[in-house]
């Protein structure tokens, strides 16, 4: 007997990355690795999972959530009337307890991903001087890989890089604070709008070409040196962008200059149904969908990437770094609201929210989520988010991949939405319907390819064991809400419904290489503007 030596057998194997699609194979693990066949015939596995008539596939990533840190903190103290109702995670000899609703506690989180098949979720948006407190969070979570991008698209230092013209100085700065921050990732979010809207209620910015105020740059700028300092520092991950305009109508033209300000860099466009609307103007004043246009663009140009943060039908909770939107939306629901000003680097808002299917609004950005994953032709560059929970919360993840596997379940409940939210969308005419290895591209290779997660998404050998089984059926939601088996790292995490072991997965960041002569003029900077000393913000990985 060999230890350490698990094999799953006879399983339907879908592993996009290797173009297997429900071969009945073998899967051999050995530690946290997936490994060949053993050679050896000596090679005895200390267990055999029997995956007869079961599927097999890689551990799903999902890239775009908010999970960890003060804002996350912050919705969870501000949604007390919905802990007292929500459902609870009961504590029991392995796990600990944890509440869910629309911002689950940090145990509940990880054991929910985990009992989904998740095995690694990646925060999509924290400021640098709240990196600790991130980090903590994350090491609270259990059963999954984690990590964040961290927020530059309002940073001083960036504005005033971008201005002086010194891109050599904006690269190191970059690099500095991934390494600083210990983030995996560069986000921008509402370039320079956040920083307008702080200095004045009613500043924001409309349009790409419009100076942030006492900096002297646009958000074009912004943009386009920022994913050119990711290219050119070979981040695994492009940056990670929030347009300008997120929810306004006829903002896909904002959309649409955009991503032509890349210039060819890499740019991943979150939440892209948030940024696909039309109308709003004098020749278009109604709402309506703009996907078409922009996935005819997205499909031309192999640079862009996308997740597309689908709406489902309920209360949620809106999160975001994007301080005026959150204010806008505090206006239109009349509710509670929470804003907060991180000096020189963010804002955030938080807001309760509602997604009603008699609302035409709210029945139009259905659809249009759903009009994204059903035209866009390479399912290798777009992935499966809600922007949890902004969209809605990761654990309609099932519902959404049954709407994209079932053409007339999609059609039965466009059937109950106002006829004006049909009229304004092209989702009735789209007969698509995702396949299972499409599935699995979406939710777990393309995520991990996107992040350049060389290791994740896929079962070839030297891959991380990350490994969920499911038992298929007539109904492609109970298939993905309940996996039989979710392997992590080569552990048997979650055995039918039940979690089997206390495992916490890893952080991961980037530490790209720079030309420390500049950071003497960073240390002189930071001191000047910043109200805590420089030693107290960089993080260590001591620390979680």
């Amino acid at each position: 007997m060999s230890e350490n030596l698990l094999k799953i057998a006879g399983g339907a194997v879908y592993d996009p990355l290797h173009g297997i699609d429900g071969e009945t194979r073998d899967l051999w693990i050995a530690g946290e690795r997936i490994v060949s066949s053993p050679t050896d015939p000596g090679a005895i596995p200390s267990r055999t999972i029997d995956a007869s008539g079961l599927v097999v596939m890689p551990g799903g990533v999902d890239m775009h959530c908010h999970i960890a840190g003060p804002k996350v903190n912050t919705a969870r103290k501000m949604r007390s009337e919905e802990k007292r109702c929500a459902a609870v995670v009961p504590r029991r000899p392995i796990t600990h307890s944890g509440t869910l609703g629309s911002v689950p506690s940090t145990f509940a989180t990880g054991y929910r991903y985990a009992g989904l098949g998740y095995t690694t979720a990646l925060d999509a948006a924290v400021s640098p001087l709240a990196a600790r407190h991130a980090h903590q969070e994350l090491a609270d979570t259990p059963c999954i890989d984690k990590g964040f991008y961290v927020l530059l698209g309002n940073n001083h230092y960036v504005m005033q890089a971008i201005k002086e013209r010194e891109p050599e100085r904006l690269r190191a700065f970059v690099a500095w604070l991934l390494g600083t921050a210990k983030a995996y990732g560069a986000k921008i979010v509402n370039p320079g709008g956040v920083e307008s809207w702080k200095q004045r209620r009613a500043g924001n910015v409309s349009d790409l070409d419009q100076k942030v105020d006492h900096f002297d740059v646009t958000p074009r700028q912004i943009i386009a040196g920022l994913a050119r300092a990711a290219d050119e520092l070979h981040l695994p991950h492009a940056v990670h962008i929030h347009p300008n305009n997120l929810g306004l109508p006829g903002n896909w033209t904002t959309t649409l200059e955009t991503m032509k300000a890349l210039d060819g860099h890499r740019g991943h466009f979150a939440h892209v149904q948030f940024h696909s609307y039309g109308g709003g103007d004098a020749d278009e004043d109604t709402f309506n969908s703009k996907t078409v246009p922009l996935v005819e663009y997205f499909n031309e140009h192999e640079n862009l990437t996308v997740d597309v943060g689908q709406v489902l039908f309920g209360r949620t909770t809106s999160m975001t770094a994007d301080g005026p939107l959150g204010y806008y939306l505090h206006k239109i629901y009349g509710t509670k609201w929470f804003s907060n000003d991180t000096e020189n680097e963010s804002g955030c808002g938080i807001v309760p929210i509602q997604y009603k299917n008699k609302s035409v609004l709210h029945a139009i950005q259905w659809a249009i989520g759903l009009e994204w994953f059903l035209l866009a032709e390479d399912p290798w560059r777009i992935a499966l988010t809600t922007d949890h929970p902004n969209g809605g919360s990761f654990l309609a993840y099932p519902h959404i991949i049954h709407l994209l596997m079932d053409r007339n379940h999609r059609q039965d409940i466009l059937k109950t939405l106002p006829a004006r939210a049909r009229r304004r969308t092209r989702l009735a005419e789209l007969d698509r319907e995702y396949s299972l290895l499409e599935i699995c591209t979406i939710t777990r290779a393309a995520p991990a390819r996107i992040l350049g997660l060389k290791d994740k998404g896929h079962l070839g050998p030297g891959a991380v064991a990350d490994v969920t089984i499911y038992t298929p059926g007539d109904s492609p939601q109970a298939m993905f809400e309940l996996p039989r088996y979710v392997i992590k790292s080569g552990r048997v995490l979650v055995e039918d419904g039940e979690i089997r072991e206390d495992f916490t997965g890893t952080t991961h960041f980037v530490k790209p290489e720079f030309d420390t002569a500049l950071e003497s003029h960073i240390a002189e900077w930071f001191e000047r503007a910043y109200s805590i000393r420089l030693r107290n913000y960089q993080v260590a990985e001591s620390e979680w």
